[in-house]
Order: structure tokens, then sequence, then C-alpha cells
């Protein structure tokens, strides 16, 4: 028992279990974390938090483990508003013929922050926390996000054909500089350059991605070796596979967020750790495309940082990262053939610590840590479907819906409380998710 005075704090959480995934593999018990200002400022028995700590407001929670928000390292948020439109396609025929003609007719501000919205509120109520968002529009998309207060780095996409957000490879880069500027410093929102993918991108274009990736220091986020056919066309139409192109033009460094990856040598695995590559698994789009399999447990034995990402819901078709998780890391032991293949513990810190690290926000969010940014997200496992509790960690990883999501906070702000949205128009969000269909549904014919 302290015996100074205690200490003022707006906020004081009070769990059954902690994870705070640094240090690895932790389960703290009937624990309190304490939160000034938007920052973690003290964790520790639930008895001693009381003694040290005055706050503002205690959230108690006894039958849930609180955790770090889960970042979703690869999104199109936006393609909230295409979900459902064209499943069942192979990856190539489901961009050109579908997806590409109906994001023509349709996509411009409104159906960006109309889509960004209603992800927000659907990532939310899952416990995500922060998105590494790639999409047209991110000045929609960054204005959207920081209303909201949710964290997010935005892309800014760089393609070679013209778009409704830029006409042409100037305009892409200007446009890229102008978003830079505008959020630089932004205490939510950070800016990465998004290359669309090698076979959109010519080598010019990524040469001045490169050169203003290394004078800003800015994440390049990169759909690539996503699919057998992409890796052979490379060697086709360059001569060699997309990632050695990639580091021929200066791209493959701790930098590059690499989306995908499903089709990797030994010596490519070999090669994105010694150069610090940040690799986003997206088992679940993957698979329902057919493009192949991400080795994330070779990855990961490698010392390749992994996370994971949903991608965006045409392709998904949710932003259900407990999901997502859960298929990660039961398709890395088929992968592996070995069943001890990305553990639990192991998946939790890839869609924490993981998607943080990659995204360049280590330093703030990703694990419960004094002096980091309390994104923070509770999950009651006192249901059912959680019950009996033999492991906290196998538990959220393997057997855990995000139904089961109750409170989140975002840099200490409730963004959900008790399973309700706060300060979202949700009558508002689902009216317009039902015009947009209405309207897509004309162009489709």
């Amino acid at each position: 028992m302290s015996e100074h005075l205690p200490q003022p704090c707006d906020l004081l959480i009070e769990a059954g279990h902690v994870v705070p995934v640094q240090p690895h593999a932790v389960v703290l018990e009937d624990t309190g974390v304490a939160v000034r200002d938007g920052v973690i400022v003290g964790i520790g028995p639930r008895s001693e938090m009381r003694a040290d700590w005055q706050p503002a407001r205690t959230v108690s929670r006894p039958d849930a483990v609180l955790i770090p928000g889960l970042v979703n390292a690869h999104t199109h948020n936006p393609m909230t508003l295409l979900r459902g439109i064209a499943d069942d396609l192979p990856l190539m025929t489901w961009l050109q013929e579908h997806i590409w003609p109906v994001e023509a007719a349709v996509i411009g501000p409104q159906f960006v922050a109309d889509g960004t919205r209603l992800a927000i509120a659907e990532m939310l109520r899952g416990g995500t926390t922060c998105a590494n968002e790639n999409y047209f529009f991110p000045d929609v998309q960054a204005q959207v996000y920081a209303e909201h207060g949710f964290r997010a780095l935005v892309g800014a996409v760089i393609i070679d054909f013209p778009t409704a957000w830029a006409s042409s490879s100037d305009e892409y880069f200007a446009k890229a500089e102008g978003l830079r500027e505008q959020w630089q410093g932004h205490d939510l929102i950070g800016v990465a350059l998004a290359p669309h993918a090698p076979y959109t991108v010519c080598d010019a274009n990524f040469e001045r991605v490169a050169a203003m990736s290394a004078q800003h220091n800015l994440r390049v986020h990169l759909h690539t070796h996503e699919t057998a056919q992409e890796v052979s066309d490379s060697v086709r139409d360059h001569g060699m596979r997309p990632l050695a192109r990639l580091q021929r033009l200066g791209l493959v460094n701790e930098r590059l967020i690499a989306v995908h990856m499903t089709q990797l040598t030994g010596e490519e695995i070999a090669l994105c750790a010694e150069h610090g590559v940040h690799v986003v698994h997206c088992p679940e789009s993957n698979l329902k495309l057919a493009s192949g399999f991400c080795p994330a447990c070779a990855l990961a034995r490698a010392g390749v940082n992994l996370a994971i990402g949903t991608d965006g819901c045409a392709s998904n078709n949710d932003l259900d990262m407990f999901s997502e998780n859960r298929t990660a890391a039961i398709l890395a032991k088929a992968v592996a053939n070995d069943a001890t293949a990305l553990d639990a513990a192991s998946t939790l810190r890839a869609a924490t610590l993981g998607g943080a690290t990659a995204l360049g926000f280590a330093d703030r969010i990703g694990s419960i840590e004094v002096g980091k940014q309390a994104d923070l997200v509770c999950v009651d496992l006192g249901q059912l479907e959680t019950q009996p509790l033999h492991n906290v960690i196998s538990q959220l990883v393997y057997a855990t819906g995000r139904h089961q999501v109750s409170d989140v906070w975002i840099a200490g702000v409730s963004r959900l409380e008790n399973r309700v949205l706060v300060d979202m128009d949700i009558d508002g969000i689902m009216a317009n998710a039902r015009q947009w269909r209405e309207r897509i549904a004309s162009v489709r014919g």
C-alpha cells in the first residue's frame, strides 16, 4: 500500500486480465491501468492502483481482458460500400471487370467519406483502433478519421493511370506532398506513400516514391508478390521478380510495408529480414481470391516484422480482426506443416505491436506500457463461448468473436462504451449505406 497521496488521473480501467503484449505472452491478473491526458501513466495490481491514483472516472470490467487496440495494417476502408458486389472471382477478373468499373462510376469525395465512416463504426465495434489506409481521396479519409478520433496512417495513392483523384503522375505526387504537409505532426493521422502495385507503377514513378520516402521518412504501403501471375508477369516484362525490381529501384528497406507476399522464396524472405521490410499478412482476402499463402511462420522465424490486415470489404468481406487473427494463426500452421507455427501470443503481437511497428507508430501504440497512448480495448471473456478460461491469450485468438468487445478508447477517449458507439450517428451511417447500394445497383444494371 502506497503511503503518498494519490495522484489525479482522468481514467482508471480495472480488468480481470491485462495482456500488455510487451513483455511478450504475459497476462496480468486483476490489474488497473491509469490514463491521464490520453497517455498511460500507471499499470499495477488493482488494490495498489486504487491507492495510488484518484481518477475522474473508473471503469471496472472484472470478467474482461484489456488489450492494446488492434491495428488493421492493410485496409481500403471506403470499399465497405462495395461489400459483396463481386464475390467468388480471381483477383484480376475481380479488379478489372468489376471493381474498377464500379469505382470509375461512383468514386468521389462523398463515397470515400461515407465508406470511411461506415468502416470506422465497424472497426470500433471489433476492437480496432488504428488502420493503415490505401485508397483514393486520402485527404477526405484523413478528415473523417480525425473527425471521429480514429488513428490512421493514410496512404497517398500513386498509380500510372488517371483516376478521379488525379490525372497525371505529377498531380499524384503534388497531392501526396500536399497531404504530407497538411497532416505533418498530427496526433492521430500520419501519411504514407501508397504506390498501388508493381504491375500498375512504372520504374520512374517508383524512383520518385523512393526519393520522397527517403527525404521525408515516409512509409511506402505497397501490394506486392500477391499472386503467381504478378510474379510471372514481372519476370516477363522486367526480367526479374517484383522484389528484385523494388530492390533495384531503392525501395527494399525499413520503410517498406509489403502487403500480401504470398509468393516468396527463401532468398526473398532473407532479403526482407536483412533490410527491415515489414510484411502484412491478409489471410482471408488471399484465401477468398485464391491468391496464395503468405509464409507467415517462415517470415517471423527469419526475424521479419509481421503485421495483420483484413484488406478491403470488397474482397474479405469484413473488417473483423478477431476472425483475421484466428485465420492467420491456423493457416500459418497448415502452410508450415507445424502446429507450433505462429502461436496465439505471436499472432496477437502481430495484430497489435507488429502493426504499430510496420506503420511507424510503435513509440505510441501497440502495447500497454507507461508512456504510450491509451489505445485500449476491453474484451468480455465472461460469455458462454469463452468459458472455461484456461488460457487468456489462446482464448482471444482461437475462441473470441468481435461481438465480445465491450469498450474501446483511443488516446484515452471513449469510442465504444458497453457495446454502444460514442458520438457516431449510426442511423445516418446506415441510411447512407442503403443509398449507395441503390446507386451502385443502378450503375451495374
